[in-house]
C-alpha cells in the first residue's frame, strides 16, 4: 500500500505540473551549445513561453508527453516514496522521539530516488523527446518527429535495442540523487519544525502544504543542473551505434555547457522548473499524506 500511495499521488500531481514541464524542457533546449546572444530566442520567460506555445501549438501544446509523464512519475515514485516510507515505517529514519535524522533520511531518500529513476529511465527518455517536438517556426533542439509514445518506444528498441531506451539513465540517476535526497529530506525537517508551531499543530494539511512549497525551492537549486544535462542527453540524436552526436555521457554533457553556455547555462529553465517542481511535490506530498492518513483508517478500521 506504500508504494501503491506513492505512485498514485505522484501521477495525479503531473496533470498540475506537466505544462511547466514542458516550458522547462523547451527553455533548456534552446541555445544549445551556444553562447549568449548567438541563437534565437523563443521562449523568453515562463508565461512568454506558454503564450508562444499555445499560439503555435494550441493549448493542447502545452501539455505535451501528459499521459507518459503520468505513467512515468507514478511508476517512479511508486519505487521512490514506497521505498521511502517503507524504511521510515521500520524506524530506520528517525530517532527514539520520532524526529527525522538528517544523513539517514538524505542516504535513504537518495537510494530511494535513484532506483525510481532507473525504473522510469525509459518512460523519461521518451517523455523529454515528445515535449521537446514543437512547430518548426518555435523548435529547439533535435526534433525527433515521434507520433505517439507506443510508436517511440518501438521506434527506439527496434534502432538500438534495449540499451537504447536506458541511454542517458546515469544522468537521470544523478538527476534524482540531487533532487530526491533534497526534496524528500527538506519535507520530513520542515515539518518537524513546523509541527512546533501552536498555530498548524492541528493542521496536517496545511503543515505538509507549507513544508512542499519549501521542499520543492530547495530540491529546484539542487536538481536543474542535473536536469538540463539529463535533457540534454536524453534530446539529443544518436549514430547509427546509438551514440549520442552531441554529448558522449553526463561528464561531457556538463563541460561542453560550462564551455559554451556558462554556469548559468545549467540554470537554463530554472524559474519554470521550480513552477513545475513546486506545484508537482506540493501535490504529491500532499496527496501522499492524504492517502498514507486514508491506509491508516482503512486497515485502522478492519
Amino acid at each position: 500500500m506504500d508504494f501503491v500511495c506513492g505512485g498514485l499521488a505522484a501521477s495525479g500531481a503531473s496533470i498540475f505540473s506537466n505544462p511547466f514541464d514542458v516550458l522547462k524542457t523547451r527553455m533548456q533546449l534552446q541555445g544549445e551549445l551556444q553562447a549568449k546572444g548567438e541563437h534565437a530566442v523563443h521562449y523568453k520567460n515562463v508565461f512568454h513561453g506558454a503564450y508562444v506555445v499555445a499560439k503555435n501549438e494550441g493549448l493542447a501544446g502545452l501539455q505535451k508527453g501528459l499521459g507518459v509523464a503520468m505513467i512515468l512519475h507514478g511508476s517512479r515514485n511508486f519505487v521512490r516514496l514506497g521505498i521511502y516510507q517503507t524504511m521510515e515505517n521500520e524506524g530506520l529514519l528517525t530517532d527514539p522521539h520520532g524526529r527525522t535524522i538528517l544523513y539517514k533520511s538524505a542516504l535513504a531518500s537518495a537510494f530511494a530516488g535513484a532506483a525510481g529513476a532507473f525504473v522510469g529511465s525509459p518512460l523519461f527518455l521518451i517523455k523529454t523527446q515528445l515535449q521537446s517536438q514543437a512547430a518548426e517556426q518555435i523548435a529547439v533542439g533535435h526534433q525527433h518527429g515521434h507520433r505517439g509514445a507506443i510508436r517511440a518506444i518501438r521506434s527506439i528498441y527496434q534502432q538500438n535495442g534495449v540499451f537504447g531506451l536506458w541511454r542517458g539513465v546515469n544522468g537521470t540517476m544523478l538527476r534524482a540523487l540531487a533532487g530526491s535526497s533534497s526534496q524528500l529530506t527538506t519535507f520530513a525537517l520542515s515539518k518537524d519544525k513546523l509541527k512546533e508551531i501552536d498555530i498548524l499543530q492541528n493542521s496536517p494539511l496545511l503543515t505538509s502544504l507549507v513544508a512542499s512549497i519549501f521542499s520543492g525551492l530547495v530540491q529546484t537549486v539542487c536538481i536543474n543542473p542535473f536536469d538540463v544535462v539529463s535533457t540534454r542527453l536524453f534530446n539529443q540524436a544518436v549514430d547509427a551505434n546509438g551514440r549520442g552526436v552531441l554529448y558522449s555521457g553526463v561528464v561531457d554533457c556538463f563541460g561542453k555547457i560550462l564551455k559554451t553556455e556558462g554556469f548559468l547555462g545549467l540554470y537554463k529553465g530554472v524559474v519554470a522548473n521550480y513552477m513545475r517542481l513546486a506545484p508537482h511535490a506540493m501535490f504529491c506530498l500532499l496527496f501522499w499524506d492524504i492517502l498514507k492518513g486514508w491506509k491508516l483508517l482503512y486497515f485502522e478500521n478492519r
